[in-house]
């Protein structure tokens, strides 16, 4: 009796194990991969008031934005000889229409002519730190 319990106890511990072991993989098959998908986003510039094909200040912009988060932002920044002269920021929402414009006018208080370098960062809050998912630099013309 005592040599058949010695016998089964490993048996036992390997179907248990081996069990376990199953189970999370079918876990895994079941839940498309077992991780978690990498956020992703692309982001492109689109001209609205261009006739050259060109961004100019006091001209219009917006974005085309593809991305795998629900809450995605498009940041615009631009800058004359290193000093910031534009910036702001909205939403590019797919669950819900932002309420505000995703149109951006290159002009500002601080920029009122000449060109200027930008970046366009297409960025989401997770939770207390953002992460970039894409960025866009263009040269905005006089």
């Amino acid at each position: 009796m005592r040599m058949a319990r010695a016998a089964f106890l490993p048996l036992l511990f390997s179907l248990i194990l081996f069990g376990l072991s199953g189970g999370q993989a079918l876990a895994a098959a079941h839940s498309g991969g077992g991780g978690r998908q990498t956020p992703s986003g692309t982001l492109a510039l689109v001209l609205l008031d261009s006739t050259d094909g060109a961004a100019h200040w006091a001209q219009r912009v917006t974005f085309d934005v593809v991305t795998s988060v629900a809450e995605p932002h498009v940041n615009v920044e631009c800058m004359q000889y290193g000093v910031v002269v534009y910036g702001t920021t909205t939403g590019f929402y797919a669950t819900y229409p932002w309420p505000w414009t995703q149109v951006m006018t290159l002009a500002s208080r601080a920029w009122s002519g000449g060109d200027a370098d930008c970046v366009a960062t297409l960025w989401y809050a997770s939770g207390r730190k953002t992460v970039t998912l894409a960025t866009v630099p263009f040269h905005a013309l006089p």
